[in-house]
């Protein structure tokens, strides 16, 4: 009977999320990543992407490869970019904080590529070798 009690723990706690907790941790680690890109600029910025990406793999993606890795850093840098738009269509005018200004195309694509990799840098194995 422990077995039978236990087995649906350790699968759960396992690698292998539900899709919508996988999608709602991504989330959330993007919106603290945001919040202090926002605040920081700069290489901070891009500090603070590498920083809450190494969170993100470390407490919600521990047992996750480079492909995982990878589809997240993507996710964020879509969400970034949608953040922007949607905000520069409410102000009327460009809003630059989570891309960086476009006067400063080395630190936009130094944010850029960030945003995309900087989960992957964290990840533990490829997920065809587990």
């Amino acid at each position: 009977m422990t077995a039978m009690i236990s087995q649906p723990v350790a699968r759960f706690a396992g690698s292998r999320r539900l899709p919508l907790t996988t999608a709602a941790l991504a989330l959330f680690f993007w919106i603290v990543a945001a919040v202090l890109v926002m605040a920081a600029g700069g290489l901070a910025a891009i500090a603070a992407i590498v920083v809450i990406a190494g969170a993100y793999m470390r407490f919600a993606a521990r047992d996750r490869g480079t492909s995982h890795a990878l589809g997240v850093g993507i996710a964020w840098l879509v969400l970034s970019i949608t953040a922007e738009m949607t905000i520069t269509s409410r102000l009327g005018h460009g809003w630059f904080s989570l891309l960086g200004p476009p006067a400063h195309p080395l630190l936009r694509n130094l944010s850029l590529f960030a945003w995309i990799f900087a989960p992957a840098l964290f990840a533990r194995r490829d997920e065809e070798q587990a």
